[in-house]
């Protein structure tokens, strides 16, 4: 019995790791909204807003993540797109820098999954987002200029 132990080890190894990666019932969501935000960077002068998405639901490999924001200054809506891959558990969107950010309004999101096909809808997830702050409270150029200050990509 003991000269398997090792043996036996490494299979219950394996289950307890397959049962803490998401797989999910066909019945949960594939993500879940776990935090986002709008982000004031008076240094630069730029404003952005975005979202994190954890899997709660096991994503084929190349499945489409599509973030669709309303812009605030209200032009088309920015789309911004990733690709699942194998094991990432979570996924970050963010917009590029912004204009016309008004305090106390809700912003609306959605993201949509899209087969590594592009073929079929898997599911679609809407949230909305709220500054506080109103954008003319801005500084209208950057406050600092140089290394490690420079607007993002």
């Amino acid at each position: 019995m003991l000269k398997n132990f090792p043996q036996l080890q490494a299979i219950l190894l394996c289950l307890f790791l397959d049962a803490c990666s998401p797989h999910g019932s066909d019945d949960e969501p594939y993500v879940e909204f776990a935090g986002g935000g709008f982000v004031f960077n008076y240094r630069i002068a730029v404003v952005d807003y975005g979202f994190v998405v954890t899997v709660k639901r096991k994503l084929m490999p190349g499945t489409l993540l599509e973030a669709t924001f309303e812009d605030p200054a209200g032009g088309d809506p920015i789309v911004v797109t990733q690709t699942a891959r194998s094991g990432q558990f979570q996924y970050t969107f963010r917009t590029p820098p912004l204009q016309g950010v008004e305090a106390d309004r809700d912003y609306q999101v959605t993201l949509s999954l899209f087969s590594p096909t592009r073929d079929r809808l898997l599911a679609t997830y809407r949230n909305h987002y709220r500054s506080n702050v109103d954008q003319k409270q801005m500084p209208k150029a950057p406050l600092t200029v140089g290394p490690g200050y420079h607007e993002p990509r």
